[in-house]
Order: structure tokens, then sequence, then C-alpha cells
């Protein structure tokens, strides 16, 4: 092989592992935390969204709900579905999660396009496991996620003021009708 083939070849491969590094990157907004100690087993199950920050795979989605379970292999199945409410019917979106460090810490990387993941926070959650508030990698990703289809107004208000003091502009974000036209 020649010098410049080479060069090419070593290259490309540096470049494309820059790519799948910064592709699998996850962090979480500054000044978050994530919930320690974090029951992965308790969080399992089926969780209603109260709200989010709406981005384009969620967009015009009611109904919305996350079933998480254990694989085989100690990831997360994440089950995300919602229903579409302009085309009348339902979406659903199957991924993956796994811890990003110890089991123990409520920071997730989850996965639904292959190698590519993104950050999953859970910054706050109560010690029953009922409600959950829910960090994505940077201030344009939040959810309130209830196991009932309301949630309390004073846990509202307390997960509002938490996402506040981070820098998340709460107005913007989109209320999820959890109830059948």
């Amino acid at each position: 092989m020649n010098k410049n083939r080479l060069y090419l070849v070593a290259g490309l491969a540096g470049a494309a592992a820059i790519l799948l590094k910064l592709s699998s990157c996850v962090s979480i907004p500054k000044g978050a935390n994530a919930v320690k100690p974090f029951d992965q087993q308790k969080y399992l199950g089926t969780w209603y969204e109260i709200a989010r920050m709406d981005f384009k795979y969620e967009k015009g989605l009611d109904q919305v709900t996350a079933t998480y379970s254990l694989n085989k292999d100690e990831t997360i199945r994440v089950d995300n579905r919602g229903f579409k409410v302009k085309e009348q019917k339902w979406k659903q979106s199957i991924g993956k999660a796994k811890p990003v460090n110890a089991a123990n810490e409520g920071r997730l990387k989850v996965s639904f396009f292959g190698p590519f993941y993104a950050g999953y926070n859970v910054i706050a959650i109560d010690k029953d496991y009922r409600y959950a508030l829910i960090a994505g990698n940077n201030l344009n990703y939040l959810w309130l996620l209830s196991r009932d289809k309301t949630m309390p107004d004073y846990i509202k208000h307390r997960y509002l003021e938490h996402a506040k003091v981070l820098g998340y502009d709460t107005d913007k974000l989109v209320w999820t009708d959890q109830h059948t036209r």
C-alpha cells in the first residue's frame, strides 16, 4: 500500500471513530444531577407522559406512554407509544437504554437508531417511584412522567420549579392529553 493511500485509510478510520464517539455522546444539562441512589427495578413498568418539550418525533402525539422492561442482555427495552391525532393512528418506537455509569444512578443512555445514543437523566423522582422528572442531553428535552394519567399539582409545581432553576423555559412545555377521544 502506498504512503498516500495509507494516510487516507488512517484518516477515514479516525474520522469514523470520532463520528461514532460523537454519535454516542450522552450528557446532562449543566447544574442537573441524576437521582442517586436509583432503583432501576422500581423504575421499570409503564409511565404516562404528563408534559414534554416538543420535538419532531413526538409532535402531534397524545396519550403518550413509555414502558420499560428488562431485556435478556440486561439492557432496558424502551417502548414509546402515542396517538397521532391528525392521522388518527398509533405510533410506536422501540429502543433500548443502559446506564451511563453505575446502575444505581439515574443516568441512562437511550437509542432508537442503531449506535446513536442520547442522554436520559432521571433528575427527580418521588420515594414511591410514582412521579419522575426527566432531562435529556440539554435544555431542549424535558419530560414529566407519572404512573397515572394525571400528576398532583404540588408535584407538577415542584418539578417545574426544579426545571426553571436549571434554565428550562417551562412555558414551552406541551401538556399531553391522556384521555381517549
